[in-house]
């Protein structure tokens, strides 16, 4: 199975409100992760992250001083 060029990931809400989910699309780029499987990245750069073919999402640190959030989901899109 050939990877998606884009994904949408879905990030929970502020915990403890009723804040919404914020939803983040990425695109592939020519980088690869620690594990080997593609890169993706937000338009600004600041979001990144690797994706499997099974969909595994590891988020990769941009700058200094992140402490990255884990998406609930990710969905490939066309």
């Amino acid at each position: 199975m050939s990877p998606a060029d884009r994904y949408a990931l879905t990030f929970p809400g502020t915990p403890g409100t009723q804040a919404p989910q914020d939803v983040v699309v990425v695109i592939r780029t020519s980088a690869t992760g620690p594990g080997g499987h593609p890169v993706y990245e937000d338009a600004s750069g600041i979001v990144r992250a690797e994706i499997s073919d099974s969909g595994e999402v590891r988020m990769l640190a941009s700058g200094g001083h992140q402490s990255p959030h884990f998406p609930v989901h990710a969905q490939p899109l066309p």
